[in-house]
């Protein structure tokens, strides 16, 4: 195909940080949901593969305060077992009744005792309850103030906040064609000194072998001073661009890549963050534009960015490239 033999005589980037053997990989380089590399790490345990820190601030806040739920339950029916073996004869206050009735007992009790609430009602008496209820004091102290700084580190670490579109559009683009996919702010975060960098990965043939390629692609504008509305990233496909010639049967023919890097200056926290996306073959589109997404209020004092349209666009027609007779 032309996509393929055009690209053998460009420049390929080598710092990409992924490998070029195209058997040695699998799958998307990007994890869409996540935007992380889409790396599974083997030969190491479980406890050195992961950091239970990074794990706790990058999960869903639904799963983040479903686990801590559990950890809270888990410890104190823990407790309230050690207490129940014992003997409920060494806690000050409980009334005998049936199992069931006992074992709640000493379970709230260690949760007063866990949460060192501790209302009075029920006390331990003896050394034995005595120092367990102290440790479990201690280790819910410690436990508090490790959720605490789960909760502020979460509550406080820098984000993009970006939405991007769900698919890449190859689209009319002055007198020719062009890549463009879109990215808007979704928070009330002010974003300034945005830069965007992508990166076209694919398989070409080298040598009667299938390798990866990556290339940079330039981009109408890479750096915007504010990112207050949306922002259509533009690669003009010229004729120094891996993708001139391509075709659209070339786009559902090849394994194709486009990785996305963002970057910006998040001024409330006076930091950098950074966000990835990438795109693959099945999520391009050919022959469409996308539709404007924001638009004067009806008082004409302020813009509407309305990001229900961010994903929007219409079926439009190509020009004819002059590219396609190297095909």
């Amino acid at each position: 195909m032309a996509i393929l033999r055009r690209n053998n005589r460009l420049k390929a980037e080598d710092n990409t940080g992924f490998g070029a053997n195209t058997s040695d990989s699998g799958g998307r380089f990007y994890d869409r949901t996540n935007r992380r590399a889409n790396v599974a790490k083997k030969g190491v345990g479980i406890l050195d593969r992961y950091s239970w820190y990074h794990t706790m601030l990058e999960m869903p806040r639904g799963k983040f305060l479903l686990l801590l739920f559990l950890i809270y339950i888990l410890a104190n029916l823990c407790f309230a077992g050690i207490y129940y073996l014992i003997g409920i004869s060494h806690l000050s206050g409980v009334h005998a009744g049936s199992p069931l009735k006992n074992f709640s007992e000493v379970f709230f009790f260690s949760a007063q005792t866990f949460t060192t609430v501790g209302y009075g009602r029920i006390s331990p008496v003896g050394f034995a309850a005595s120092a367990v209820s102290t440790f479990e004091a201690f280790l819910g102290l410690l436990s508090f103030a490790i959720a605490t700084g789960l909760f502020y580190g979460r509550f406080s670490r820098p984000q993009a906040f970006l939405k991007f579109s769900h698919n890449a559009l190859i689209a009319p683009y002055k007198e020719g064609t062009g890549l463009m996919f879109r990215t808007a702010p979704y928070k009330n975060n002010n974003l300034s000194e945005a830069e965007v960098k992508m990166t076209l990965a694919m398989q070409i043939e080298d040598n009667g072998k299938m390798v990866n390629r990556f290339y940079n692609l330039d981009l109408e504008i890479a750096n915007v001073n504010s990112l207050a509305l949306s922002w259509t990233v533009v690669h003009p496909i010229t004729e120094k661009s891996p993708l001139y010639g391509i075709t659209e049967q070339d786009i559902k023919n090849n394994r194709i890549e486009i990785l996305v890097f963002v970057k910006a200056f998040d001024e409330v926290f006076s930091n950098t963050v950074m966000t990835r996306y990438s795109y693959i073959t099945s999520e391009i589109v050919w022959g469409a534009k996308f539709r404007m997404m924001f638009y004067s209020s009806e008082d004409k004092r302020k813009t509407i960015l309305d990001l229900e349209k961010l994903n929007h666009f219409d079926r439009v027609n190509l020009p004819q490239p002059v590219a396609t007779l190297l095909s």
